[in-house]
C-alpha cells in the first residue's frame, strides 16, 4: 500500500478503481472553479461567497482580507494545475492526490474550530468540509485498492 501511495517512479499507470481517477477529474475541475472566482471577483470571494462581512471593515482591513482570498486563489490554480499534469501524464500518483485533498479539507476544518470567523451565512465551503472529507477518505481507499483483472 505504501508503495501505491507513494510510488518510487512516477507513471501514467494507474490500478486503482477507475471511480477514484474520473472523482478526481471532477474535483480538479471544482477546484479549478473556486481559484478563478477568488482571483477574479473583486472580493475575492470574501462577502460574495464566503459571506464574511467585509463591508464592516476598515478600508485597510477589507483590503489585506481581499488580498488574502486572491491569493488563496492562486493557490488553488496551482493544486488544479497539479491536479491536470497527475491525470493527463502522472496518473500512479492519483491516490497520493487524495491523501492531499484529504489532509487540506480535514486541515480547514480544524482550523475554523480553531480560529473561527464570523459571518453572515453559512459559506460554501464550511458545507464542503463536510463533504469532502469522508469524499476524500472513500476515494483515497478505492485509489489504493488495485483492480482485480
Amino acid at each position: 500500500m505504501l508503495e501505491t501511495l507513494f510510488p518510487r517512479r512516477a507513471a501514467n499507470e494507474y490500478h486503482g478503481a477507475p471511480l477514484a481517477g474520473w472523482a478526481l477529474a471532477a474535483m480538479t475541475l471544482l477546484t479549478l472553479g473556486r481559484s478563478a472566482a477568488h482571483v477574479a471577483l473583486p472580493d475575492g470571494g470574501a462577502q460574495s461567497i464566503a459571506t464574511i462581512p467585509v463591508d464592516d471593515f476598515t478600508a485597510n482591513g477589507a483590503a489585506a482580507l481581499i488580498h488574502v482570498f486572491s491569493e488563496w486563489g492562486l493557490s488553488q490554480l496551482l493544486f488544479g494545475v497539479f491536479y491536470v499534469i497527475v491525470l493527463w501524464r502522472y496518473r500512479s500518483l492519483i491516490p497520493l492526490m487524495w491523501l492531499f485533498i484529504l489532509v487540506e479539507y480535514a486541515g480547514r476544518l480544524l482550523l475554523g474550530f480553531a480560529k473561527p470567523v464570523e459571518v453572515a451565512g453559512t459559506a460554501p465551503g464550511a458545507v464542503g468540509n463536510y463533504v469532502f472529507i469522508p469524499l476524500a477518505l472513500i476515494m483515497l481507499v478505492l485509489a489504493l485498492r488495485e483492480r482485480r483483472v
